[in-house]
């Protein structure tokens, strides 16, 4: 019985996360469709959502290419709900992988936008994860971050001890070899940065 119950809360536990994932508010805070339609990503390119969770970003990067687009995540159900949706739009061109950033599996030099949102204050090493992604991204390819500023006179969000100032970000993309493109505050919370891996 005890397990059960233990099952239910597990569930009810991802169900309240994808609801805050999918929720208007995060929506109208930060709306996936305009903030990729800002982005340099043209129809026949390849893209890459790390830590994809419910989709929010994947499925308007989906429709914005006739190219592919990974969408990566841990959590095999955080998946399974990008692939109903992806059905549900009658999108093909999502591949699902499972797997941690840092694992990346994808071909050096293959891609050429990478959404990372929310995710880097989330992995072990920040610069390993940004090194595997500038090694996945193609010359002139670019990488969006969108994390929450380090300040704490802001409390919705991640713990103040994990999360990545904007300057710290640009200090690590700088030191991977990215070059920075620009920078964004979306709210008071949270920024985002562009950077772009340079022709060598």
């Amino acid at each position: 019985m005890n397990h059960d119950h233990h099952c239910n809360q597990h569930d009810q536990k991802f169900l309240n996360k994808i609801a805050v994932l999918d929720s208007n508010q995060r929506k109208l805070l930060i709306p996936p469709e305009t903030l990729i339609s800002q982005m340099p990503i043209q129809k026949n390119h390849t893209l890459l959502d790390v830590g994809a969770g419910s989709g929010f970003f994947t499925i308007p990067m989906a429709e914005s290419t006739v190219g592919k687009v990974y969408a990566m995540d841990p959590d095999r159900r955080m998946l399974s709900v990008i692939k109903d949706k992806a059905k549900e739009k009658k999108l093909t061109n999502i591949e699902l992988i499972q797997d941690y950033i840092e694992n990346l599996s994808i071909k050096t030099n293959s891609v050429d936008f990478v959404m990372a949102s929310l995710i880097l204050h989330e992995v072990s090493s920040p610069p390993k994860a940004l090194s595997t992604i500038f090694e996945v991204l193609k010359a002139g390819g670019h990488l969006l971050c969108l994390e929450y500023e380090k300040d704490d006179l802001i409390v919705e969000g991640p713990p103040m001890s994990i999360r990545i100032g904007s300057e710290d970000l640009e200090k690590t993309l700088s030191l991977v070899g990215f070059e920075l493109v620009k920078k964004t505050k979306i709210s008071d919370a949270i920024y985002t940065i562009l950077a772009v891996k340079k022709d060598q």
